[in-house]
């Protein structure tokens, strides 16, 4: 993502205050998945979902401002020209100097928005080059996760309850199973590394998002579309399928989990050897390994 302007993190600065007492009250965004009484975005771990984020502040700003001076324009109409005020309404019908206003300011305000939408549509489809490579396929109603480069195939089906209780009794944290979210085989990726997904359908039209990374794209039977992501946090980061595609859309959700390079090697080590208990014990470590980071996290006094 490159570097904003002066006058862009003066913007950023000053719309962020202008939103807090909007986001007053407001639970705090989840990490990977969503939170109880969240309104905002859930906790951006790539620099395009900062962005995403960073503009939807902005033009919400835009909006809010709009608004309050619309609203505040049309209380002083009704209470300067009312009848009691001005029982003699001027039969002006142009002026010259509003309709210059109400033509350039609408337009001023809409190149404001246009330049950083541009911006993070330039940066959402101009791909770096990858460090590795994802193929996502879409099934009625799964997922198949590919690396081709490392020749590994993973199919993820979402947990049932039982399983789900099962995972927890294995010594998995809950928070990291969560219901109708979890699935029975992750995908793990490496921190700080460029990932390309490849994504495309057997069947039906679905939808592979991830909210934390700001990914977001169409899986269409027959044709391969592309998105890419760097995770900048280990954590687990679960989507779904977002396209209405069945019976079970609401139950093939997506599972990546972002660890340390070599935790990423060894996985993959296992599963090529198709290790499923070597997969399962690398998996639970780094979920262990999590849970107390972020245990340890939660501890820190607030400054």
């Amino acid at each position: 993502m490159m570097k904003r302007s002066l006058s862009e993190r003066m913007l950023a600065a000053l719309f962020g205050a202008s939103a807090m007492g909007v986001a007053a009250g407001q639970a705090s965004a989840g990490s990977g998945q969503p939170s109880p009484k969240q309104l905002s975005f859930q906790e951006a771990v790539t620099p395009i979902m900062e962005e995403i984020v960073w503009v939807h502040d902005y033009v919400n700003a835009i909006i809010f401002a709009i608004t309050a001076f619309v609203l505040l324009l049309m209380l002083y109409v009704m209470w300067r020209f009312s009848e009691k005020r001005n029982p003699t309404p001027s039969r002006t019908t142009h002026n010259t100097v509003v309709e210059v206003l109400w033509t350039v300011i609408p337009i001023l305000i809409l190149v404001a928005i246009a330049i950083p939408s541009f911006k993070l549509l330039f940066h959402q489809y101009n791909y770096p080059p990858p460090d590795l490579t994802v193929k996502a396929i879409g099934h009625a109603w799964n997922w198949t996760h590919e690396l081709p480069d490392q020749g590994v195939s993973v199919d993820s089906v979402m947990l049932q309850d039982n399983e789900r209780e099962e995972a927890i009794k294995g010594g998995m944290p809950a928070d990291q199973v969560p219901r109708n979210l979890a699935v029975d085989n992750e995908v793990l990726v490496p921190v700080n590394k460029v990932v390309h997904v490849l994504v495309t359908s057997t069947d039906v039209i679905h939808n592979w998002t991830i909210p934390s990374f700001g990914s977001k794209v169409d899986a269409v039977p027959g044709r391969i579309t592309a998105t890419w992501f760097k995770a900048t946090k280990e954590g687990i980061y679960f989507g779904q399928c977002s396209e209405l595609c069945g019976k079970d859309h609401a139950f093939m959700p997506i599972a990546m989990r972002v660890v340390k390079e070599q935790v990423f090697n060894d996985w993959v080590a296992a599963v090529k050897a198709r290790d499923r208990r070597k997969v399962r014990e690398i998996i639970r470590n780094a979920a262990l390994a999590l849970a107390q980071q972020r245990k340890t996290a939660d501890a820190r006094p607030i400054r």
